[in-house]
């Protein structure tokens, strides 16, 4: 007994880490429905005309060749990720974004993260994508951006620092070369998409055979009259 309690008790830590690392990408999962579901708790992505910041400065590194990766965050949350760089929480703007990912800036490595309008945290370490499909012409910053859309629902925006050329990655897939107004239609798209309300089920209005009046499946004995206004009284049992 006592030797087994040793063996507990010395193995059992190692055994955890062992299962860890074998099942990391099944954890992985696990805590991005997690994050799913508390994100659409407390609702996420950017709002209104947020993007175009987004927009403006990829085209600005894009003209000078400047290297940058913006992820915003959707449904799925990316706390994991946003611990892993340095905290902003700064509203999100042009400037700022100029900012962070000028070349001589302590911050320009990695990622930064946007939630709603808000940018979260900046040189953040992003999961690269191991696709071996992709190009292996396909850098760090590129493998990165498709490897958090893998992981996540997040949209991805790329800037190489070769080239100067704009991508956005959604759900794993890599749009390359877009032009400022492309991205700008991309984004709009993805998050239009993202944010329309759910469609109400219509009311099914149904013809009454026996007297030939309109009746109302909600509300039975309303009537509808012929000003479009609805008649309240109920009719009385004889």
């Amino acid at each position: 007994m006592v030797t087994l309690n040793w063996l507990v008790s010395n193995l059992l830590p190692y055994v955890v880490f062992a299962l860890i690392v074998v099942f990391q990408s099944e954890i992985r999962h696990v805590l991005s429905d997690v994050g799913r579901r508390v994100s659409f708790l407390r609702g996420s992505a950017v709002e209104g005309d947020s993007y175009d910041d987004i927009v403006l400065a990829a085209n600005l590194f894009s003209q000078h060749q400047t290297g940058a990766l913006m992820v915003i965050e959707r449904e799925i949350g990316l706390r994991t990720y946003i611990e892993s760089g340095v905290a902003m929480d700064a509203r999100l703007s042009y400037d700022l974004l100029a900012t962070i990912f000028r070349p001589s800036a302590p911050l320009h490595d990695g990622a930064v993260i946007i939630q709603k309008d808000r940018l979260a945290a900046a040189a953040c370490f992003l999961p690269l994508s191991m696709n071996p499909v992709l190009s292996t012409q396909m850098g760090t910053r590129h493998r990165a951006g498709i490897g958090i859309t893998e992981e996540t629902d997040a949209i991805a925006v790329i800037v190489s620092e070769e080239s100067g050329a704009i991508s956005m990655a959604v759900g794993g897939k890599i749009e390359r070369d877009l032009t400022a107004e492309q991205l700008r239609e991309a984004l709009s798209n993805e998050l239009r998409r993202y944010m329309a309300p759910v469609a109400l089920p219509t009311v099914v209005v149904q013809n009454d055979e026996s007297d030939g009046e309109t009746e109302s499946p909600l509300r039975a004995g309303s009537q509808i009259s012929a000003d479009g206004e609805s008649d309240s009284e109920t009719e009385r049992p004889l």
